[in-house]
């Protein structure tokens, strides 16, 4: 060290102590000032209160998550005239605290390196939720090395608090010395007001990111299991063309020439079957058009809204699945003739959907019931089953797309009534699931009421 003095402007020289390494923290110049003019309590806060303000402002207009943090370890570090500042935060499952912002460690390390909830300096100042302070760190026993970040080499005193949103440890802030520093109590009252002002800010913000990120992968999922979806849909149609050229030609027969047939019976036969495959196929084809529908963010096409018959349509529907509902009784009850505002194709395609989930969850040789009938300005359509039935936590998820619930009698694959919702709003109906009487489930389509024409 060396001993010097400085001339004051009334003339008398003050001496004073340069020790070796102390203009690395303030300089030789600032160094020097502080000793003359050490600044007043009054001074101290209001440098505290213009940091605590840039901070506040700093909040609203930093772009980026990364540029917050990095700025806040900045700042705290030249509040505090220290040579490092490093962020904590306390992992979602409570178990570590992961480095998340420094400008005096490995950078390497942010997003990597790891402190056990109570143990070391930082652990324990997160579970005590009680500032530390450590005037020779290589020497406490608390103090923890971390792997990749072998910080004894180069720290000699250090200031942990911890920042506390709702009464919860939510990080801990650092501040470290290259050279020994007795942090006085102002110091820790300073660092812990920064804390308290951080631990809400970061704490919001760190959900808000945490928000986005978790939209932006539902997101991605949600187009690749669409884009999934309407390529193996897609690819259906070739297969389904091919069937139908095959059924064609099974299906030719001879001409008969102004001869009668000698099977009559026979040739009227597989006339029918001929005319159920080519029902079935065009079945898969609409079913193919309600999935592909299902999973685009809108319907590719508006709705073509007509007033047809309910009774004409449920009925046709129900014979067109008679081969899907061979094991099971169909009971269609009739009565008033009512118009629905629908368009008739996409009414057909939720019914295949709720007959077919009917067929899939209830025991073979119970009743599966179609009905329909005016209520306050509707025309409501159900089918009933038979069925386990459907708890009440389950009757929204159940038209989730790929939610699925599992009976003993049947496993589904999580689209059908999905599609059927997806398909009822885009002609402006509403489905939903109730009890049917006794046991079973009820699903009822709702859609506006036309006049008869």
């Amino acid at each position: 060290m060396s001993i010097g003095g400085v001339p004051t402007d009334d003339g008398r020289e003050v001496a004073f102590e340069v020790r070796f390494g102390c203009e690395a923290t303030l300089g030789y110049r600032e160094w020097v000032t502080q000793q003359l003019d050490p600044p007043t309590r009054a001074e101290e806060q209001l440098d505290q209160l213009r940091f605590l303000h840039r901070v506040a402002r700093l909040a609203t207009t930093a772009t980026t998550w990364e540029e917050l943090l990095e700025t806040v370890v900045d700042e705290t570090r030249d509040a505090l005239r220290a040579t490092v500042s490093s962020l904590y935060l306390v992992d979602r499952d409570g178990k570590n605290l992961t480095l998340a912002a420094t400008n005096g460690l490995d950078r390497f390390q942010i997003g990597r390196a790891r402190v056990p909830f109570g143990e070391g300096v930082t652990g324990r100042v997160a579970a005590t939720k009680q500032p530390i302070v450590i005037y020779d760190v290589p020497s406490d026993k608390r103090f923890l090395w971390v792997r990749g970040i072998d910080q004894k080499r180069f720290i000699a005193s250090m200031l942990s608090v911890p920042l506390i949103w709702n009464d919860r440890t939510v990080g801990v802030l650092n501040v470290q010395t290259d050279r020994h520093r007795e942090f006085s109590d102002s110091d820790v009252v300073h660092l812990g007001a920064i804390a308290d002002l951080l631990a809400g800010i970061v704490e919001k913000g760190r959900l808000q990111r945490e928000a986005e990120a978790r939209a932006a992968e539902l997101k991605a999922l949600d187009e690749a299991r669409a884009e999934l979806i309407a390529l193996v849909t897609h690819a259906l149609r070739t297969p389904l063309a091919v069937v139908r050229a095959y059924a064609d030609l099974l299906a030719e027969e001879p001409p008969l020439d102004g001869r009668s047939s000698r099977d009559p019976d026979r040739r009227e036969r597989r006339a029918a079957w001929y005319r159920g495959a080519m029902d079935q196929v065009s079945r898969l084809d609409r079913l193919v058009d309600s999935i592909l529908a299902s999973v685009r963010v809108a319907p590719e096409q508006a709705a073509e809204l007509e007033p047809p018959d309910v009774g004409a349509i449920v009925a046709e529907t129900a014979a067109e699945l008679e081969p899907l509902t061979s094991r099971h009784r169909v009971d269609i009850r009739g009565g008033i003739r009512h118009f629905a505002l629908t368009d008739p194709a996409r009414l057909r395609q939720i019914l295949e959907h709720l007959i077919e989930n009917a067929v899939k969850y209830a025991p073979p040789e119970t009743t599966i019931t179609l009905d329909w009938r005016m209520a306050e300005g509707s025309i409501r359509i159900s089918v009933s089953d038979e069925g386990p039935g459907i708890p009440e936590e389950w009757r929204e998820r159940i038209f989730e797309p790929y939610a699925r619930r599992e009976t003993r009698t049947a496993r589904g694959s999580g689209i059908g009534l999905y599609a059927a919702r997806r398909l009822s709003d885009s002609v402006g109906g509403r489905l939903w699931c109730e009890p049917a009487n006794g046991h079973g489930a009820r699903f009822v389509l709702s859609l506006p009421a036309a006049a008869a024409m």
